[in-house]
């Protein structure tokens, strides 16, 4: 599918307490106004919180959380059954006819097991996915109903018949790329890029790929994923990504009107 009039949102678990619909309420003015919107959301704090109550540890390696089998049916389940058909159920009620789907069930994410971070150091992630193919018949499917698709990112692993986690940027930029969207909007809990995190003087407002990739190796945490994201998305094919800060929704307005947070051009 080729449609520059594509936006891609990805909704961070940080985000999804738009207990006002707030943000519902500014992707269906989106929508209304001609463009298609796909939704890729993660849900760490839900899958932190669930793995509490089952007393499980939350380790991370490079941004990326360890997956084990156990871990895995509770990011599943959280992920595919709990958090998307609450994005599903925000977006109904301010008018955005949504579907939540999942990318192992609905054949559209496929994906390898990972075996190195995004600084090139091999490591063993478990259960973690890395991105080999993206179907998008389903979500066309949907956009041609006028539907909106909320997709969990499970995948499906080509070498097994099971399923593997998949950082939810990275599987957004990914959708991103094989739709070609005119924008990948990428929320998380910061208003963008710091090139020296945490001076916040050092706010990136606009960098290209060719940049980022020579700085990559120096993001730590979760904004290591973030960046990788942002460099995928746009060689598989999407026009720009913008990193905002996602429990801001004036933020979120701003990235609509194609403002604001740190964007990423060619």
């Amino acid at each position: 599918m080729i449609n520059t009039e594509t936006l891609v949102v990805k909704f961070g678990g940080h985000a999804m307490s738009d207990k006002d619909g707030v943000f519902a309420e500014k992707l269906s003015q989106a929508i209304t106004g001609g463009l298609n919107v796909v939704v890729v959301h993660g849900g760490g704090p839900q899958i932190n919180a669930a793995l509490d109550a089952a007393g499980i540890a939350s380790n991370f390696v490079g941004g990326f959380r360890y997956t084990t089998p156990e871990i895995f049916e509770i990011v599943e389940r959280v992920l595919s059954h709990e958090v998307g058909p609450v994005i599903e159920g925000t977006l109904t009620k301010s008018g955005v006819l949504a579907l939540s789907i999942s990318g192992r069930h609905s054949g559209t994410i496929f994906a390898r097991k990972q075996t190195s971070l995004v600084n090139g150091e091999n490591a063993d992630l478990g259960l973690v996915g890395e991105v080999q193919k993206i179907d998008t018949e389903a979500i066309t499917v949907l956009l041609a109903k006028g539907v909106t698709p909320v997709i969990s990112p499970i995948a499906n692993d080509l070498d097994s018949d099971g399923g593997l986690n998949v950082n939810a940027d990275i599987a957004a930029a990914a959708v991103a790329g094989s739709l070609m969207a005119r924008e990948l909007i990428i929320m998380t809990d910061v208003p963008g890029i710091y090139r020296n995190w945490p001076n916040k003087d050092s706010l990136i407002s606009e960098i290209t790929v060719a940049e980022l990739e020579e700085i990559k190796g120096t993001f730590a945490g979760g904004m290591a994923p973030k960046v990788q994201a942002c460099l995928d998305a746009i060689a598989a094919g999407a026009i720009a990504v913008r990193i905002i800060d996602g429990t801001d929704p004036e933020a979120f307005a701003n990235a609509l009107a194609h403002q604001g947070g740190t964007l990423v051009i060619k």
